[in-house]
Protein backbone atom coordinates (compact mmCIF):
# COMPACT_ATOMS: atom_id res chain seq x y z
CA UNK A 1 0.00 0.00 0.00
CA UNK A 2 1.28 3.47 -0.69
CA UNK A 3 1.97 5.85 1.87
CA UNK A 4 -0.71 8.89 1.92
CA UNK A 5 1.83 12.59 0.61
CA UNK A 6 2.42 14.79 2.77
CA UNK A 7 3.52 17.88 2.05
CA UNK A 8 6.50 18.94 4.58
CA UNK A 9 4.90 22.06 5.41
CA UNK A 10 2.02 19.76 6.95
CA UNK A 11 4.48 17.34 8.61
CA UNK A 12 5.08 17.00 12.43
CA UNK A 13 7.59 19.40 13.75
CA UNK A 14 10.75 17.90 14.28
CA UNK A 15 11.37 16.41 17.62
CA UNK A 16 15.14 15.67 16.97
CA UNK A 17 18.48 16.89 15.15
CA UNK A 18 17.89 14.19 12.40
CA UNK A 19 14.31 15.32 12.12
CA UNK A 20 15.45 18.57 10.73
CA UNK A 21 17.46 17.35 7.81
CA UNK A 22 20.10 19.61 9.00
CA UNK A 23 23.80 18.85 10.18
CA UNK A 24 23.95 19.00 14.19
CA UNK A 25 27.23 21.65 14.10
CA UNK A 26 25.37 24.02 11.64
CA UNK A 27 22.85 23.76 14.39
CA UNK A 28 24.93 24.31 16.67
CA UNK A 29 26.59 27.46 14.81
CA UNK A 30 23.18 28.74 14.34
CA UNK A 31 22.57 28.93 18.03
CA UNK A 32 25.93 30.14 18.61
CA UNK A 33 25.32 32.96 16.34
CA UNK A 34 21.76 34.00 17.92
CA UNK A 35 23.48 33.73 21.63
CA UNK A 36 26.18 36.27 19.98
CA UNK A 37 23.43 38.71 19.03
CA UNK A 38 20.72 38.77 21.38
CA UNK A 39 23.35 37.72 24.51
CA UNK A 40 21.52 35.64 27.18
CA UNK A 41 18.31 34.07 26.49
CA UNK A 42 16.23 30.89 28.29
CA UNK A 43 15.81 27.94 26.09
CA UNK A 44 11.77 28.60 25.49
CA UNK A 45 13.39 31.69 23.93
CA UNK A 46 15.64 30.36 21.65
CA UNK A 47 13.24 27.60 20.80
CA UNK A 48 10.85 30.67 19.71
CA UNK A 49 13.72 32.64 17.61
CA UNK A 50 14.88 29.21 16.08
CA UNK A 51 11.35 27.93 15.33
CA UNK A 52 12.38 24.79 16.49
CA UNK A 53 11.21 22.13 19.32
CA UNK A 54 13.31 22.62 23.07
CA UNK A 55 14.09 19.06 22.43
CA UNK A 56 16.01 19.91 18.84
CA UNK A 57 18.01 22.64 21.12
CA UNK A 58 18.41 20.39 24.30
CA UNK A 59 21.24 18.33 22.42
CA UNK A 60 23.03 21.54 20.79
CA UNK A 61 23.31 23.56 23.62
CA UNK A 62 24.48 20.28 25.90
CA UNK A 63 27.32 20.07 23.04
CA UNK A 64 28.19 23.68 23.21
CA UNK A 65 28.48 23.67 27.16
CA UNK A 66 30.84 20.42 27.08
CA UNK A 67 33.52 22.25 24.04
CA UNK A 68 32.89 25.11 27.08
CA UNK A 69 31.50 27.92 24.17
CA UNK A 70 28.35 28.35 26.23
CA UNK A 71 28.20 28.41 30.07
CA UNK A 72 24.41 29.27 31.88
CA UNK A 73 23.50 31.49 34.50
CA UNK A 74 20.72 31.55 36.95
CA UNK A 75 17.89 34.51 37.25
CA UNK A 76 15.25 34.47 39.69
CA UNK A 77 14.04 32.74 42.62
CA UNK A 78 11.82 30.14 41.50
CA UNK A 79 14.65 27.17 41.37
CA UNK A 80 13.32 25.70 38.53
CA UNK A 81 14.84 25.93 34.87
CA UNK A 82 12.43 28.56 33.94
CA UNK A 83 15.63 30.57 36.24
CA UNK A 84 18.08 29.51 33.63
CA UNK A 85 20.18 31.84 31.08
CA UNK A 86 22.52 30.44 28.46
CA UNK A 87 25.28 33.43 27.21
CA UNK A 88 28.37 32.56 25.30
CA UNK A 89 32.11 32.39 26.99
CA UNK A 90 34.60 33.79 25.46
CA UNK A 91 35.48 31.37 23.32
CA UNK A 92 32.29 30.97 22.31
CA UNK A 93 31.98 34.56 21.39
CA UNK A 94 35.17 34.47 19.15
CA UNK A 95 33.39 31.00 17.21
CA UNK A 96 30.33 32.88 16.76
CA UNK A 97 32.19 35.81 15.65
CA UNK A 98 34.38 33.75 12.81
CA UNK A 99 31.20 32.08 11.40
CA UNK A 100 29.01 35.17 11.27
CA UNK A 101 31.98 36.48 9.35
CA UNK A 102 30.91 33.94 6.83
CA UNK A 103 27.45 34.21 6.69
CA UNK A 104 25.73 36.69 9.27
CA UNK A 105 22.21 34.81 8.61
CA UNK A 106 20.97 34.43 12.42
CA UNK A 107 17.20 34.01 12.36
CA UNK A 108 14.80 31.02 12.34
CA UNK A 109 16.58 27.41 11.28
CA UNK A 110 16.31 26.91 7.46
CA UNK A 111 14.58 24.12 5.75
CA UNK A 112 16.60 21.77 3.33
CA UNK A 113 15.81 22.50 -0.66
CA UNK A 114 15.07 19.02 -1.20
CA UNK A 115 12.15 19.66 0.77
CA UNK A 116 11.56 23.36 -0.57
CA UNK A 117 11.07 21.65 -3.72
CA UNK A 118 9.08 19.31 -2.90
CA UNK A 119 6.43 21.57 -1.29
CA UNK A 120 6.75 23.97 -4.24
CA UNK A 121 5.33 20.94 -6.59
CA UNK A 122 2.94 19.97 -4.12
CA UNK A 123 1.30 23.51 -4.07
CA UNK A 124 1.60 24.50 -7.94
CA UNK A 125 0.36 27.55 -9.57
CA UNK A 126 -0.48 24.89 -12.32
CA UNK A 127 -3.25 23.43 -10.14
CA UNK A 128 -5.17 26.47 -10.35
CA UNK A 129 -8.03 26.48 -12.21
CA UNK A 130 -10.13 29.95 -13.20
CA UNK A 131 -13.41 29.90 -14.93
CA UNK A 132 -15.24 32.62 -16.73
CA UNK A 133 -17.54 32.72 -13.56
CA UNK A 134 -14.43 33.61 -11.68
CA UNK A 135 -13.31 36.00 -13.80
CA UNK A 136 -16.25 37.78 -13.51
CA UNK A 137 -15.90 37.84 -9.83
CA UNK A 138 -12.40 39.55 -9.70
CA UNK A 139 -13.13 42.00 -12.73
CA UNK A 140 -16.37 42.99 -11.56
CA UNK A 141 -17.11 46.68 -12.43
CA UNK A 142 -13.88 46.81 -14.43
CA UNK A 143 -13.76 47.85 -18.23
CA UNK A 144 -12.36 45.15 -20.03
CA UNK A 145 -12.83 44.51 -23.77
CA UNK A 146 -14.74 40.88 -23.46
CA UNK A 147 -12.08 39.18 -25.84
CA UNK A 148 -8.81 40.16 -23.75
CA UNK A 149 -10.80 38.85 -20.87
CA UNK A 150 -11.56 35.56 -22.42
CA UNK A 151 -7.60 35.15 -23.53
CA UNK A 152 -6.31 36.14 -19.94
CA UNK A 153 -8.36 33.23 -18.55
CA UNK A 154 -7.70 30.89 -21.15
CA UNK A 155 -3.91 31.87 -20.49
CA UNK A 156 -4.18 31.77 -16.72
CA UNK A 157 -5.32 27.72 -17.12
CA UNK A 158 -2.21 27.05 -19.62
CA UNK A 159 0.06 28.02 -16.69
CA UNK A 160 2.78 29.35 -19.09
CA UNK A 161 4.25 32.59 -19.70
CA UNK A 162 2.24 35.19 -21.32
CA UNK A 163 2.74 38.53 -23.56
CA UNK A 164 0.65 41.70 -22.88
CA UNK A 165 1.34 44.46 -25.60
CA UNK A 166 -0.56 47.70 -26.73
CA UNK A 167 -0.36 51.06 -26.90
CA UNK A 168 1.29 52.68 -23.40
CA UNK A 169 -1.95 53.62 -21.19
CA UNK A 170 -3.89 51.28 -22.68
CA UNK A 171 -4.19 49.18 -19.17
CA UNK A 172 -1.61 46.46 -19.50
CA UNK A 173 0.14 46.92 -15.91
CA UNK A 174 -3.55 47.23 -14.43
CA UNK A 175 -4.56 43.79 -15.82
CA UNK A 176 -1.20 42.39 -15.19
CA UNK A 177 -1.65 43.17 -11.41
CA UNK A 178 -5.20 42.00 -11.27
CA UNK A 179 -4.42 38.66 -12.36
CA UNK A 180 -3.21 37.82 -9.19
CA UNK A 181 -6.42 37.59 -7.74
CA UNK A 182 -7.31 34.98 -9.97
CA UNK A 183 -4.86 33.00 -8.01
CA UNK A 184 -6.51 31.25 -5.33
CA UNK A 185 -5.49 29.07 -2.29
CA UNK A 186 -3.19 29.57 0.57
CA UNK A 187 0.43 28.15 0.15
CA UNK A 188 3.49 27.88 2.50
CA UNK A 189 7.22 29.19 2.26
CA UNK A 190 10.06 28.74 4.33
CA UNK A 191 11.74 31.61 6.61
CA UNK A 192 14.87 30.73 4.64
CA UNK A 193 16.77 27.36 2.73
CA UNK A 194 19.90 26.05 3.54
CA UNK A 195 21.51 25.28 0.07
CA UNK A 196 25.28 23.55 0.34
CA UNK A 197 26.14 24.89 4.04
CA UNK A 198 24.90 28.45 3.23
CA UNK A 199 21.92 29.99 4.34
CA UNK A 200 19.34 31.71 2.53
CA UNK A 201 16.94 33.95 3.48
CA UNK A 202 13.36 33.60 1.96
CA UNK A 203 9.88 34.85 3.66
CA UNK A 204 9.52 38.13 2.83
CA UNK A 205 7.33 40.35 4.54
CA UNK A 206 6.26 42.31 1.57
CA UNK A 207 5.88 39.56 -0.92
CA UNK A 208 4.70 37.22 1.05
CA UNK A 209 1.32 38.25 2.46
CA UNK A 210 -1.48 36.89 4.32
CA UNK A 211 -4.19 35.13 2.53
CA UNK A 212 -7.57 36.31 3.10
CA UNK A 213 -8.10 33.35 5.47
CA UNK A 214 -5.34 32.67 6.58
CA UNK A 215 -4.72 28.82 7.83
CA UNK A 216 -4.97 27.75 11.76
CA UNK A 217 -1.66 27.03 12.92
CA UNK A 218 -0.88 24.58 16.08
CA UNK A 219 1.21 26.98 18.32
CA UNK A 220 3.58 25.97 20.75
CA UNK A 221 7.00 24.45 20.46
CA UNK A 222 7.00 20.68 22.21
CA UNK A 223 3.58 19.48 21.25
CA UNK A 224 3.28 16.41 18.97
CA UNK A 225 0.68 17.81 17.12
CA UNK A 226 2.16 20.86 16.18
CA UNK A 227 3.63 21.88 13.10
CA UNK A 228 6.92 22.34 11.62
CA UNK A 229 7.29 26.46 12.42
CA UNK A 230 9.69 27.07 10.34
CA UNK A 231 7.37 27.26 7.48
CA UNK A 232 5.06 30.45 7.17
CA UNK A 233 1.88 29.22 6.20
CA UNK A 234 -1.44 31.26 5.29
CA UNK A 235 0.22 32.93 2.58
CA UNK A 236 -1.43 34.31 -0.62
CA UNK A 237 0.27 33.61 -3.86
CA UNK A 238 2.82 36.34 -4.55
CA UNK A 239 2.82 38.43 -7.46
CA UNK A 240 6.03 40.27 -8.18
CA UNK A 241 6.04 43.65 -10.28
CA UNK A 242 9.56 44.25 -12.13
CA UNK A 243 9.85 47.35 -14.26
CA UNK A 244 12.93 49.39 -15.93
CA UNK A 245 15.28 48.91 -13.09
CA UNK A 246 15.24 45.23 -13.56
CA UNK A 247 18.42 44.19 -14.69
CA UNK A 248 20.12 40.50 -14.98
CA UNK A 249 22.34 40.56 -12.02
CA UNK A 250 19.04 41.18 -10.14
CA UNK A 251 17.62 37.71 -11.71
CA UNK A 252 20.90 35.56 -10.16
CA UNK A 253 21.28 35.05 -6.59
CA UNK A 254 23.22 37.87 -4.72
CA UNK A 255 25.69 37.90 -1.77
CA UNK A 256 26.20 41.35 0.08
CA UNK A 257 30.06 41.27 1.47
CA UNK A 258 29.33 44.25 3.69
CA UNK A 259 26.35 42.33 5.45
CA UNK A 260 27.34 38.85 4.74
CA UNK A 261 23.70 38.20 3.62
CA UNK A 262 22.56 36.52 0.74
CA UNK A 263 19.04 38.05 -1.49
CA UNK A 264 17.24 35.68 -2.91
CA UNK A 265 16.00 36.76 -6.65
CA UNK A 266 12.61 38.03 -7.04
CA UNK A 267 11.05 34.76 -9.55
CA UNK A 268 12.16 32.60 -6.66
CA UNK A 269 10.14 34.59 -4.23
CA UNK A 270 7.18 34.28 -6.72
CA UNK A 271 7.18 30.93 -6.89
CA UNK A 272 3.64 29.27 -7.02
CA UNK A 273 2.70 32.51 -7.82
CA UNK A 274 3.28 35.69 -10.57
CA UNK A 275 6.10 37.28 -11.50
CA UNK A 276 5.35 40.36 -13.76
CA UNK A 277 7.86 42.19 -16.22
CA UNK A 278 6.77 45.50 -16.42
CA UNK A 279 7.79 47.97 -19.65
CA UNK A 280 9.76 45.70 -21.19
CA UNK A 281 12.35 47.06 -23.77
CA UNK A 282 13.22 49.84 -21.52
CA UNK A 283 15.16 47.79 -18.85
CA UNK A 284 18.69 48.69 -18.59
CA UNK A 285 19.80 45.37 -20.37
CA UNK A 286 18.32 44.22 -24.02
CA UNK A 287 15.39 42.82 -24.08
CA UNK A 288 17.29 39.89 -25.93
CA UNK A 289 19.07 39.51 -22.97
CA UNK A 290 16.43 39.43 -20.58
CA UNK A 291 14.12 37.23 -22.13
CA UNK A 292 17.28 34.57 -23.01
CA UNK A 293 17.73 34.51 -19.05
CA UNK A 294 14.00 33.13 -18.94
CA UNK A 295 14.37 30.41 -21.58
CA UNK A 296 15.23 27.46 -19.83
CA UNK A 297 13.21 28.44 -16.63
CA UNK A 298 10.17 28.30 -19.32
CA UNK A 299 11.04 25.40 -20.67
CA UNK A 300 11.53 23.45 -18.10
CA UNK A 301 10.11 24.47 -14.91
CA UNK A 302 13.41 25.01 -13.31
CA UNK A 303 16.38 27.29 -12.67
CA UNK A 304 20.11 27.59 -11.85
CA UNK A 305 21.36 29.50 -9.17
CA UNK A 306 24.90 30.02 -7.63
CA UNK A 307 26.21 30.46 -4.31
CA UNK A 308 29.36 33.04 -3.94
CA UNK A 309 31.18 29.99 -3.31
CA UNK A 310 31.14 28.74 -6.64
CA UNK A 311 28.47 25.60 -6.23
CA UNK A 312 25.48 26.03 -8.33
CA UNK A 313 22.09 24.10 -7.32
CA UNK A 314 19.16 23.75 -9.04
CA UNK A 315 15.89 25.71 -7.64
CA UNK A 316 11.95 25.08 -8.98
CA UNK A 317 10.46 27.43 -11.66
CA UNK A 318 6.92 27.74 -10.85
CA UNK A 319 5.72 30.99 -12.03
CA UNK A 320 3.46 32.61 -14.42
CA UNK A 321 5.94 35.30 -16.09
CA UNK A 322 3.90 37.96 -17.28
CA UNK A 323 5.37 39.93 -19.97
CA UNK A 324 4.33 43.79 -20.52
CA UNK A 325 5.65 46.39 -23.33
CA UNK A 326 4.14 48.80 -25.74
CA UNK A 327 6.15 47.36 -28.21
CA UNK A 328 4.65 44.25 -30.24
CA UNK A 329 6.46 40.72 -29.77
CA UNK A 330 8.32 40.71 -32.36
CA UNK A 331 10.21 43.74 -32.68
CA UNK A 332 11.97 42.13 -29.12
CA UNK A 333 12.82 38.87 -29.79
CA UNK A 334 12.78 35.97 -32.23
CA UNK A 335 10.92 32.73 -32.78
CA UNK A 336 12.43 30.52 -30.30
CA UNK A 337 11.68 32.45 -27.11
CA UNK A 338 8.45 33.54 -28.90
CA UNK A 339 7.28 30.18 -29.29
CA UNK A 340 7.77 29.59 -25.40
CA UNK A 341 4.73 32.12 -24.76
CA UNK A 342 1.68 31.03 -24.52
CA UNK A 343 -0.36 33.68 -25.40
CA UNK A 344 0.19 37.02 -27.11
CA UNK A 345 -2.51 39.02 -26.10
CA UNK A 346 -2.81 42.56 -27.57
CA UNK A 347 -4.72 45.03 -24.96
CA UNK A 348 -6.45 47.52 -27.70
CA UNK A 349 -7.45 51.19 -26.78
CA UNK A 350 -10.83 51.53 -25.73
CA UNK A 351 -14.13 51.38 -27.80
CA UNK A 352 -16.06 54.79 -27.43
CA UNK A 353 -18.72 52.70 -25.09
CA UNK A 354 -16.02 51.25 -22.69
CA UNK A 355 -14.17 55.05 -22.92
CA UNK A 356 -16.94 56.60 -21.60
CA UNK A 357 -18.00 54.05 -18.80
CA UNK A 358 -14.09 54.81 -17.99
CA UNK A 359 -14.65 58.63 -17.64
CA UNK A 360 -17.76 58.60 -16.08
CA UNK A 361 -16.26 56.42 -13.66
CA UNK A 362 -13.26 59.14 -13.29
CA UNK A 363 -15.71 61.58 -12.58
CA UNK A 364 -17.43 60.49 -9.88
CA UNK A 365 -14.32 59.19 -8.38
CA UNK A 366 -12.89 63.04 -8.36
CA UNK A 367 -16.36 64.47 -7.49
CA UNK A 368 -16.48 66.17 -10.79
CA UNK A 369 -20.16 66.68 -12.50
CA UNK A 370 -20.51 64.37 -15.47
CA UNK A 371 -21.29 66.45 -18.39
CA UNK A 372 -22.72 64.31 -22.32
CA UNK A 373 -22.32 67.48 -24.47
CA UNK A 374 -18.61 67.96 -22.62
CA UNK A 375 -17.90 64.25 -23.71
CA UNK A 376 -19.10 64.16 -27.06
CA UNK A 377 -16.71 67.32 -27.35
CA UNK A 378 -13.77 65.30 -25.67
CA UNK A 379 -14.67 62.84 -28.15
CA UNK A 380 -14.19 64.58 -31.09
CA UNK A 381 -11.08 65.90 -29.78
CA UNK A 382 -9.68 62.24 -29.69
CA UNK A 383 -11.25 62.49 -33.47
CA UNK A 384 -9.97 65.62 -35.32
CA UNK A 385 -6.09 64.69 -33.40
CA UNK A 386 -6.25 61.23 -34.28
CA UNK A 387 -5.51 60.36 -30.68
CA UNK A 388 -6.55 56.56 -29.61
CA UNK A 389 -9.03 56.07 -26.92
CA UNK A 390 -6.60 54.73 -24.06
CA UNK A 391 -7.93 53.73 -20.59
CA UNK A 392 -5.68 55.98 -18.65
CA UNK A 393 -6.86 59.24 -20.16
CA UNK A 394 -10.48 59.48 -18.56
CA UNK A 395 -8.58 59.17 -14.74
CA UNK A 396 -5.86 61.49 -15.91
CA UNK A 397 -7.75 64.72 -17.67
CA UNK A 398 -10.62 64.60 -14.82
CA UNK A 399 -7.93 64.56 -12.20
CA UNK A 400 -6.86 67.96 -13.76
CA UNK A 401 -10.08 69.47 -13.99
CA UNK A 402 -10.47 68.58 -10.16
CA UNK A 403 -6.83 69.97 -9.68
CA UNK A 404 -7.86 73.34 -11.73
CA UNK A 405 -10.58 73.97 -9.37
CA UNK A 406 -8.94 73.67 -6.56
CA UNK A 407 -6.45 76.17 -7.56
CA UNK A 408 -9.33 78.28 -8.53
CA UNK A 409 -11.72 77.46 -4.91
CA UNK A 410 -14.68 76.44 -6.92
CA UNK A 411 -16.56 73.41 -7.99
CA UNK A 412 -15.37 71.72 -10.27
CA UNK A 413 -16.78 71.74 -13.84
CA UNK A 414 -16.57 69.54 -16.91
CA UNK A 415 -16.91 72.08 -20.11
CA UNK A 416 -15.41 72.87 -22.94
CA UNK A 417 -13.00 75.48 -21.62
CA UNK A 418 -11.67 72.74 -18.36
CA UNK A 419 -11.32 70.20 -20.88
CA UNK A 420 -9.47 72.22 -23.68
CA UNK A 421 -7.12 73.46 -20.59
CA UNK A 422 -6.25 69.91 -19.33
CA UNK A 423 -6.22 68.32 -22.48
CA UNK A 424 -3.25 71.12 -23.82
CA UNK A 425 -1.35 69.92 -20.16
CA UNK A 426 -1.79 66.58 -20.75
CA UNK A 427 -0.79 66.34 -24.70
CA UNK A 428 1.29 69.72 -24.70
CA UNK A 429 -0.11 72.78 -26.39
CA UNK A 430 0.84 72.79 -30.00
CA UNK A 431 0.71 69.19 -30.72
CA UNK A 432 -0.95 68.31 -33.59
CA UNK A 433 -1.57 65.07 -32.61
CA UNK A 434 -1.34 64.58 -29.20
CA UNK A 435 1.41 62.39 -28.46
CA UNK A 436 0.18 59.50 -30.98
CA UNK A 437 3.87 59.91 -32.92
CA UNK A 438 5.45 58.75 -30.10
CA UNK A 439 3.40 55.65 -29.33
CA UNK A 440 3.61 54.79 -32.85
CA UNK A 441 7.30 54.84 -32.40
CA UNK A 442 7.25 52.26 -29.06
CA UNK A 443 5.22 49.76 -30.80
CA UNK A 444 7.37 49.74 -34.16
CA UNK A 445 4.78 51.25 -36.22
CA UNK A 446 6.44 53.85 -38.28
CA UNK A 447 6.51 53.32 -41.76
CA UNK A 448 10.47 53.60 -42.06
CA UNK A 449 10.81 50.61 -39.18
Amino acid sequence: MNDIFTAPADTRAPRTVEDTGLPFLFLAELVAKVLYQRGQMRLPELASHLKLNVSVIDPLIAFLRAEKLCDLVRLGSSGTDADINYLLTESGRLRAATALARNAYAGPAPVTLAAYTTQVQAQSVANVHVTRARMGEVFDGTVVNPRVLAQLGAAMNSGRALFLHGLAGSGKTYLAERLRDLLSGAIAVPHALMVDGEVIPFFDTVQHQPAAEPVTITSGFDRGTATDMRWVRGVRRPAALAGGELTLDMLDLRFDPHTRLYQAPPHLKSNNGIFIIDDLGRQRCSPEALMNRWIVPMDRNVDYLTLHTGHTFQVPFDVIVVFSSNFVPHRLSDGAFLRRLGYKIEVPPASTDEYGVLFRQACAQAGVPFDADAFAYLLDCHRQRNVPLLACHPRDLVRQLRDLARYEDRAPELSRRTLDWAWDNYFAAGSQHGGLDVDRRERGWMEND
